[in-house]
């Protein structure tokens, strides 16, 4: 088994039109036991940017700190508002730093321009390789579950309502079918006057 699937856990998110998602399980476990069902992977990183992090539970903490506090020096030292594009290269260069003894984690990151409002989503390897594509990201246990529901239900243009639906079905579809991933999942769904985070109930077995 891979260290960044010991823990387990997936993260997903997806644009729709004027708005963004992004979900994950709430699965806490090593390797095939199951510890807990309330370790949220996604992290909000200003007010409409968010990252999920798949990977081992250590490191997942340990990155959602490290960029919480650079994110804040940003933010002072530049008087305004990180955007998710500027995000994305700081996440990138945490991870590279560390590259020779890289942290154990594949961010996915959402969120909106803070002027255009544009979405955007991206995903990174754990070397922070960055990769930008126009209607979903994957990353964690589940991945290839994911891709192939995602493949299926997502169009482009849709609102927040049709946005939440697809995103919360491929999610669940996809965990049903994993072990390692699933026991609930939440989903934050990011517009320009308002984010909604909601809980879905998923098999506990």
């Amino acid at each position: 088994m891979s260290i960044l699937e010991y823990n387990g856990g997936s993260v997903i998110a997806m644009k729709g039109k004027d708005c963004v998602a992004i979900a994950s399980d709430l699965r806490f476990g090593v390797q095939a036991q199951t510890i807990h069902m309330d370790f949220e992977k996604v992290f909000p990183m200003g007010d409409r940017l968010f990252i999920g992090l798949a990977g081992l539970a250590t490191d997942v903490q340990t990155v959602s700190q490290r960029l919480n506090f650079r994110r804040k020096l940003y933010e002072l030292r530049e008087n305004r508002s990180i955007t998710p594009k500027t995000f994305m290269s700081m996440v990138s260069n945490l991870l590279y730093e560390r590259r020779f003894g890289p942290y154990f984690v594949e961010p996915v990151i959402a969120g909106l321009n803070p002027k255009t409002y544009e979405p955007f989503i991206c995903s990174l390897d754990v070397i922070g390789c960055p990769m930008e594509p126009e209607d979903f990201v994957v990353s964690g246990t589940s991945s290839e579950q994911m891709y192939g529901m995602c493949e299926a239900l997502w169009q482009p243009d849709m609102d927040a309502d049709q946005l939440f639906e697809c995103i919360s079905q491929s999610l669940l579809n996809a965990v049903d079918r994993d072990a390692c991933s699933g026991w609930g999942a939440v989903v934050h769904i990011i517009e320009k006057g308002k984010i909604t985070s909601r809980k879905l109930k998923a098999r506990m077995d």
